[in-house]
Formats: structure tokens, C-alpha cells, sequence
């Protein structure tokens, strides 16, 4: 049985595994020419999708390929070779590009459906680090992607030639983004459900109490009948309102303290009785339901307060929020 290496000679791997990755990528760099321009053209024109397709450690890279693209702008999806020659070649149309990851070109699986892939009219593109192999022959576009060696201590497991492989799809995926005009708010549309999706997706009106929901007095209400309103609101504050439901003011639990500490202004005057609009703060800050929740957040940190209204064009009340719905709704 083997005793664990040493933590020298687990460093000394590290740093040479890292070393030979780093190389194989550096490589490709003087491989980057007009057929790699001529695969963005080819896929940025299709009609279709991108198929992207490997056998082993090469189909792990070819679903992080294909997911990377579909991300990015590109529709793709990834096919295994051996269930493609039992019907879901199927998915393969001739407006589609199948992209085809083999670091031999020699990969019996990929070979053995390319005839097929050929039939149903689709372009291939092949990503192979052997120039002379029947892959790399039968392809429309070949992609170099040959290492000197893998990290690998036998130079038998794939790792450099998959890193190299990872490294090209990404620029691939990168060129065609940036030929699309792909921008921040399509990167959303793709990831709804993680954390740049939510800030880019989410409007105030998606995470707003509603008006019924917003404590509100009138401005010839007394302090007492304000601290109760907020009390029960929830927000800690209360809106202060017209008839019409027009914003005046508002008054928070900032405010009650700032109040309480300059109570002597008043005299014998009685505190609790003061009308609120005496104390409230006017022309407060508000936001439209439709801007997004993360720019509420911007107003909120620029501002230094917990709390905003949310109004129409013309300065009705239609809702509130504070920091912990934006916390509840996870855009912060």
C-alpha cells in the first residue's frame, strides 16, 4: 500500500501541475488565428444551436462548454456520443453546429456518429490536439488544442489537454458574447435565480408592502396617534398624507428620538399632542415601483436611512419598503 506523499513532495506536484496547465493555455495563444475566427462566424450566423459532444474527461468539458455558451448568449447543449448513435442524434438539425471534443480525434464514439452528424447537414467544428486525425479531417473548422504533455506525473490522465480544451470553449464562448452585444441584463435573463439575476430582474414593485400595507396619518394628527401607527406599521415610520393619498412627509423612529431630544423647544407645550406635521420631515426621499429593488438599495446606502417610499409620477403613496424587505428578497 502506498503511504501518503510527503507535504514537500505535494507541493512540489502542485506547483508543477499548475506549471504544465499554465503552459498548455499559453500555448494557444499563438494558435489563436482566422480559424478560430472562422468558428465564431460559423456559430454567430447559425440559425441553430450548438451541439457540443465528448467522450470521458472530454465530455465533462464538453457540458461545461456547452453551459458556458447557452449562459453567454449562445443556445447550446451537450450530447454524449454513445447515446447519440441510439436516437438523440435526433436533436441534431442542419442548421445546427456540432462541435466535437476529442483530444486524440481518434475518440471511437465521436467517429463512429460523424457520418451521421454529416447527413443530417450540420457544420462541424472540431476541438483536437491531433492535427492529423480522422476528426480533424472530417471537420468544416479545426481547432488545435495539443499539449506538449499532461501534469499528469505518467503523462497518461487528462489534464493539461482538458484545461487547454476548457480554456478554448471559454474564449469561444467570450468572442461570441462580445460579437452578440451581450450585456449585463442578458447575463440576468440566463440566471434568474442567482444573486446577479436577482439584483438585475427584481423591481420595487416586486418586494414593496402595498399602500394598505404602509402606515399612514394625516399631518393634523397628533405625535401619540403617529408613534402608535408606526408601532403597528411595522416599518418603523408612518407616511404622512393628503386626501388624495398625496405624499407630504414622513416621520420615522429616527425622527421620535431626534423629537424626544429637543422635547425643551416646546415648553409647557403638551409633546404628545403636537401635530405631526410640526415634526415630520418634508419632501422625503421616494422611488418608482418600477426601478429596480438594487437601486433602491444604492438610494437607501447613499442616503444612510431604512426606509422608502414608493410613489407614482405624480406623488401618490402606492407602497414602502425597508432594508429588510430588500434582505427578505435576497438583493442584498
Amino acid at each position: 500500500m502506498n503511504m501518503p506523499s510527503s507535504p514537500p513532495r505535494s507541493v512540489e506536484l502542485a506547483i508543477r501541475t499548475l506549471t504544465i496547465e499554465a503552459e498548455a493555455i499559453e500555448a494557444l495563444i499563438s494558435r489563436i488565428d482566422t480559424r478560430f475566427a472562422d468558428a465564431v462566424e460559423l456559430i454567430l450566423h447559425s440559425k441553430g444551436r450548438v451541439i457540443v459532444s465528448g467522450m470521458g474527461k472530454s465530455g465533462h468539458i464538453a457540458r461545461k462548454v456547452a453551459s458556458t455558451l447557452s449562459s453567454t448568449g449562445t443556445p447550446a447543449y451537450f450530447v454524449h456520443p454513445g447515446e447519440a448513435s441510439h436516437g438523440d442524434l435526433g436533436m441534431v438539425k442542419s442548421i445546427d453546429i456540432f462541435l466535437a471534443l476529442s483530444n486524440s480525434g481518434e475518440t471511437e464514439e465521436i467517429i463512429r456518429i460523424l457520418p451521421a452528424v454529416r447527413r443530417q447537414g450540420a457544420k462541424l467544428v472540431a476541438m483536437t490536439g491531433n492535427a492529423a486525425s480522422t476528426l480533424a479531417r472530417e471537420a468544416d473548422i479545426t481547432l488545435d488544442v495539443s499539449v506538449a504533455r499532461e501534469a499528469c506525473p505518467l503523462n497518461l490522465a487528462p489534464t493539461a489537454s482538458t484545461t487547454a480544451v476548457l480554456a478554448l470553449g471559454d474564449a469561444l464562448a467570450v468572442a461570441l458574447l462580445d460579437a452578440r452585444g451581450f450585456k449585463t441584463e442578458d447575463f440576468a435573463l440566463s440566471h434568474p435565480g442567482g444573486s446577479l439575476g436577482r439584483r438585475l430582474l427584481t423591481h420595487v414593485e416586486d418586494v414593496m408592502r402595498k399602500a394598505e400595507q404602509v402606515p399612514v396619518v394625516r399631518p393634523d394628527a397628533a405625535l401619540s396617534e403617529a408613534i402608535l401607527t408606526i408601532s403597528r406599521g411595522g416599518l418603523g415610520m408612518t407616511a404622512i398624507t393628503d386626501h388624495e393619498n398625496k405624499i407630504l412627509g414622513i416621520f420615522t423612529d429616527g425622527d421620535l428620538r431626534r423629537a424626544l431630544e429637543d422635547r425643551e423647544t416646546y415648553g409647557s407645550e403638551d409633546f404628545l399632542a403636537i401635530p405631526i406635521e410640526r415634526l415630520m420631515r418634508t419632501d422625503p426621499c421616494r422611488i418608482a415601483p418600477t426601478r429596480l429593488a438594487a437601486e433602491a438599495v444604492e438610494i437607501m446606502d447613499r442616503r444612510r436611512i431604512n426606509q422608502l417610499l414608493v410613489a407614482d409620477e405624480a406623488g401618490h403613496l402606492i407602497g414602502a419598503l425597508n432594508m429588510h424587505d430588500l434582505f427578505a428578497a435576497r438583493v442584498i
